[in-house]
């Protein structure tokens, strides 16, 4: 049985101990951030560590953030710290920017998928914080069934793990929608691993340059580094096409793909930044920040109103746009319509 935990009206000091004390037993409790949900054990507990990956059916090498509420914790978990970290931490933190850096030994393997990095950011949701808080750094990945479209609500959590955990906290719907921005600062030069929720812009601004990652580009990779570098991810059940070009031809694209596919009886799902004819429609919003934090929650609806083909509107490739395109085309398995 799952405990449902609620606090859409706020944080109940009570009902964080609770949770809290599931942690410290070793069992798993999901939880809202601001960026999606987490599916959360005690990072420096492997055996608790280990029940994530087989809750998720998640492969062992894909590495897991560990989250914390205190800057002092970082120290505790990586053996280096350098100055491009320091900066960005007082400038972000917390907020969805999560840096790679040299592991400590204290943070089991299992944790790091087996690597000598670890990957750890400060989530700025107060009952994420307030869970740490009472308990300790926690391990946690998105709350999602491995390859699925991540968890924007409590009620998508509860689709893929009612029964499987101890415990949701139900805390309303998540502000971002699309995961944290992954930065390495363990080697010589930063650089990015997974857009994210906090643009790439934001983080040149104070640190300088940051190179780019040829897998967050599509480049299959033989070591993942952070969470959403090798692996299929994002991917609803119906199939997933992205249609990417000038803004007027876009539109003529999609419609003539709908017209298409409903021609050979399939069920079609449109989802984009503006109204179009189809089986199903859902309106992404017209902001980067809306189209965000709808993203996963439109992969998962369209889902669930049974469509055989979802056609994606691409969006412009810039702010919260990057993230959103990198999630779109690996959620398509880079099935990419150039209009």
């Amino acid at each position: 049985m799952t405990v449902i935990i609620n606090m859409r009206d706020g944080i109940d000091e009570r009902k964080i101990r609770v949770a809290a004390r599931f942690i410290l037993e070793g069992k798993l409790v999901a939880f809202p951030t601001e960026t999606v949900y987490g599916l959360g054990a005690d990072a420096l507990n492997g055996e608790a560590v280990r029940r994530i990956f087989e809750a998720k059916g998640r492969p062992a090498d894909n590495p897991l953030i560990i989250h914390i509420a205190d800057f002092s914790d970082l120290k505790k978990l990586a053996s280096e710290v350098p100055k491009e970290a320091k900066l960005l931490a007082e400038e972000f933190w917390p907020g969805p920017l999560t840096f790679v850096l040299p592991r400590k030994e204290e943070v089991p393997l299992v944790t790091t998928g087996g690597l000598d990095t670890v990957a750890v950011r400060m989530p700025s949701h107060p009952i994420a914080l307030s869970l740490i808080r009472a308990s300790t750094p926690i391990a946690a990945p998105s709350a999602n069934i491995s390859g699925k479209p991540s968890p924007t609500l409590a009620e998508h959590v509860i689709d893929d793990f009612y029964g499987k955990i101890k415990a949701i906290i139900d805390g309303g719907e998540t502000r971002i929608g699309v995961e944290s921005t992954v930065i390495d600062l363990s080697s010589e030069k930063p650089t990015l691993l997974r857009p994210g929720g906090l643009p790439l812009e934001e983080i040149e601004r104070v640190i300088g340059p940051v190179e780019i990652h040829p897998a967050v580009r599509g480049k299959l990779i033989d070591v993942a580094r952070a969470p959403g570098m090798k692996y299929r991810h994002y991917s609803p059940n119906a199939q997933v096409i992205v249609v990417e070009g000038r803004r007027e031809r876009v539109r003529a694209k999609i419609e003539e793909l709908v017209r298409e596919y409903r021609s050979k009886s399939y069920r079609v799902g449109v989802m984009a930044t503006e109204e179009f004819e189809a089986d199903e429609f859902f309106h992404l919003g017209r902001s980067e920040e809306e189209v965000a934090r709808n993203l996963f929650k439109a992969l998962r609806e369209l889902d669930r109103r049974g469509v055989d083909v979802i056609i994606a509107e691409g969006v412009e490739e810039k702010g919260l746009g990057f993230a959103v395109m990198n999630r779109l085309r690996k959620a398509a398995g880079y099935r990419i319509v150039w209009a």
